[in-house]
């Protein structure tokens, strides 16, 4: 029953970065007046916010494949799900951490709740089933 719960949360937090894919391409809003991904620490000097939107939307997209294709092995008992997840969660959170506008406003909903379910997954994935 726990694999199960947690090939599904998998799943779901995949779906949630395709939420974020959707804020970033401006397509609806989060949170209102949120303007994530724009003032990105480590994009706004090379790039325009247009074309970190549209990189982070790409990236996110990629994160929420790793996401569905780990909860996806979970579900279907696969030995190598472990691999898909942690990188999932890894390239995650340095890609929420990239866009982050270094302010504290909002910070929930610019990524740091799902950098910490990002870790609390890695956890899992270490731990879950080592004897």
């Amino acid at each position: 029953m726990a694999r199960i719960v947690f090939g599904i949360f998998l799943v779901l937090h995949g779906f949630v970065h395709l939420l974020y894919a959707g804020q970033s391409l401006r397509l609806f809003e989060l949170q209102a007046g949120l303007i994530w991904p724009d003032g990105s620490w480590a994009l706004s000097d090379i790039l325009d916010n247009g074309t970190t939107r549209q990189l982070a939307a790409v990236l996110l997209v990629i994160t929420a494949a790793g996401f569905l294709l780990g909860g996806t092995a979970v579900l279907l008992n696969q030995a190598w799900w472990r691999y898909a997840v942690v990188a999932a969660a890894a390239f995650s959170t340095l890609l929420y951490i990239a866009l982050w506008d270094v302010t504290w406003r909002q910070l929930d909903a610019k990524g740091a709740v799902g950098i910490l379910i990002n870790l609390g997954i890695v956890v899992v994935a270490i731990f879950w089933g080592v004897a």
